[in-house]
């Protein structure tokens, strides 16, 4: 609810990479010629939107143990460096604003995303 209350209308954003710069959750990048670097996430954003992903993310990793970002970073997270659990946290968040941003414009189903949806 937090959430929808700080996106307020999912649809004003047209791709992933806009509802993704929104979260403040896109790589910054130092770019010449055939050189790219990337580097750490941006924070450009709305940081209460940030706030809220990546605290849904720790509770996904509980209680959502099936979907696919947090199955991909598993190893990590199982992992004893906080440094690196903190990165899967926001790639993992990166993937999760992008989903729900498809959910919510009917993109995408929940069954889908391997989401399990209480009380919808």
């Amino acid at each position: 609810m937090q959430l929808q209350s700080e996106v307020l209308d999912w649809s004003l954003y047209t791709n992933r990479r806009k509802i993704a710069c929104l979260a403040g959750m896109v790589p910054s990048e130092w770019s010449t010629g055939d050189k790219e670097r990337r580097g750490s996430i941006t924070k450009v954003g709305v940081p209460a939107i940030r706030r809220i992903i990546v605290e849904m993310v720790w509770r996904m990793i509980l209680f959502q143990p099936q979907y696919k970002p947090v199955q991909k970073w598993q190893k990590v997270l199982q992992g004893t460096n906080p440094a690196l659990k903190k990165k899967a946290v926001v790639a993992i968040g990166r993937q999760l604003i992008v989903d729900l941003w498809r959910l919510q414009t009917g993109r995408v189903t929940a069954q889908e995303l391997n989401l399990v949806m209480v009380g919808a």
